[in-house]
Order: structure tokens, then sequence, then C-alpha cells
């Protein structure tokens, strides 16, 4: 499904009731609104794992302006403001009202700053495997802690002049460390990818995003995998210090990397639950 936001088109899916039967009466489910990482990416890498949360609430599934099935964009005009916004937006143009927001990766980027600039809006925010703030050099580290030197020489040049001269470098040493399961090669192949804002996007990447988690008002899930070298712990961590201490639920996922669902999915999906039944 596709709907007018900000003016652009955005692409949605939904998998799950909103209302459902409750004796005699009909009992309303939260909205559960999944941002996708990239970015360049689509939600697909979200299917079929997070059908599951279907049982506890409306599923919503969004790729962001200028990615996979929405709206083509000019990369250059993007930036972590108009997602933000997008979010919102987006929620009022369905008549969504105090969503669950989950950001993966660079979902997560967006869900802080949509939670920084609204406040009040959110009612749940779940972060998964993402940061507050860019620093190349302990992104470096991560991979050379889980990929050796190689991973972690690729990843620099990369992150350093991100196109396609280092691309292919990237491909074949760093992203074998996202992850202690193997990539599922179909997933991967199943997603809609935008390469050029992905390039634009890290091209002299600055991000600092500290600011927005003090403003965060609303009760928020850190997961993180011990073994991600992309968003290494201390970048959860780091978010974790900066929340109000009663806001906070943190879970560290020991066998897990960058793909949590790959690895641990029944431990990640109960504490999901959980959360947004809470």
């Amino acid at each position: 499904m596709r709907i007018e936001v900000n003016g652009t088109t955005l692409f949605f899916d939904v998998e799950g009731a909103g209302l459902v039967p409750d004796g005699a009466s009909m009992r309303e489910r939260p909205t559960l609104l999944l941002l996708h990482g990239g970015p360049g990416f689509d939600h697909s890498l979200f299917k079929p794992a997070y059908s599951e949360l279907a049982e506890v609430a409306q599923v919503v599934y969004l790729d962001h302006r200028g990615q996979g099935r929405s709206a083509p964009e000019d990369s250059k005009g993007l930036s972590l403001d108009v997602w933000a916004d997008d979010v919102r937006g987006f929620c009022d143009a369905l008549g969504i009202e105090r969503p669950i927001v989950l950001g993966w990766s660079f979902g997560g980027f967006v869900a802080l700053h949509y939670a920084a600039r609204y406040p009040e809006h959110p009612a749940r925010l779940i972060l998964q495997s993402t940061m507050a703030r860019w620093d190349l050099e302990r992104t470096v580290r991560g991979f050379r802690d889980r990929g050796g030197e190689a991973a972690a020489t690729a990843a620099r040049a990369f992150f350093t002049a991100p196109g396609m001269d280092t691309l292919p470098d990237f491909m074949e040493h760093a992203m074998p460390a996202y992850s202690p399961s193997p990539l599922d090669a179909d997933a991967a192949a199943r997603a809609i990818m935008n390469v050029d804002l992905q390039f634009e996007f890290f091209r002299g990447f600055r991000m600092d995003l500290t600011g927005d988690v003090a403003r965060v008002r609303c009760p928020t899930l850190v997961l993180a995998g011990a073994l991600d070298p992309i968003t290494p712990l201390a970048t959860s961590e780091e978010i974790v210090a900066a929340l109000p201490p009663e806001l906070v639920t943190y879970q560290v996922f020991e066998r897990s990397g960058h793909f949590i669902p790959d690895t641990e999915p029944d431990a990640l999906f109960v504490a999901i639950k959980s959360f947004v039944a809470t």
C-alpha cells in the first residue's frame, strides 16, 4: 500500500488486526511501526521473522522516503530530520496514535530523532542494534574484533570513501563479520537496494544524537548483540547511559551480532512481546 506523506509517496504493509474480539467488545491492540536499516534497504529484512509480533500488535512495515518501494527522491535532499518528520506525518495520515516504534540499525537513528522531535507522540520506543553517535574508530575496532584486519581495513575504506570502488572489499571482508551465523543470501536478494543513497548518506558522515536521547520521554527497550561490529555494545551502552534509568530496559544477546533474529530469535521476540504487552 502507498500513502502521500509530506509531499512524497511512502510504501507500507500491515500484518495483524488492530481490533480483536474480546468477549462482548472489540479490543484495540497497539500499533508497532518497524523502521528498517540501511540506509538504502527496505522493510523486507523484517520478513518473515517479525510476523510473530502480529500476535501482540498490529505490525506496520514502512519503507523510508527514497528507499524500497517508496517514491524515488534526490538523495542529496534527504536527512534524519526529513525521515523523522515522515514517521510523524505517516502516523498522522493513517490516524495512528501513540505508536510503538522499533528502529533497527539506521532505523534506530530515525526512531531516536523522531522521539526527540515529538517526545509526546510515541507510546514506547525499541532501539535494536543501533547507535546515537557515529565514531569511525569505534566501528573500525568492532570490525577488527569480529573479522580481523581485513574487515577493519575494508570498513575504514568504505566509511571514509563510500562508493563502488570500496564497496566490493566491504562486501567480501566486512559483511561476513556482521553476524556469527551465515548471512541469508535470499533475504539480501529480496531487498530493493538504493546504493546511491547509501553512498551519499555515509559520505562525510557525522552524527551525534546523544542530545536526542536525553529528550526521549517514553519507555525504551534497547537490544544489542554482543558480537555486533557495526554497532558494538559500547554504542548501546551510550544510549542506555543517556536515558533516564526509569525509562530504559536493556538486553544483550551474547551469541548475536547485528542480526539478532538470525541467531537468537526466540529470546529476541520474547523480549519485544513482553515490552509491547506491558
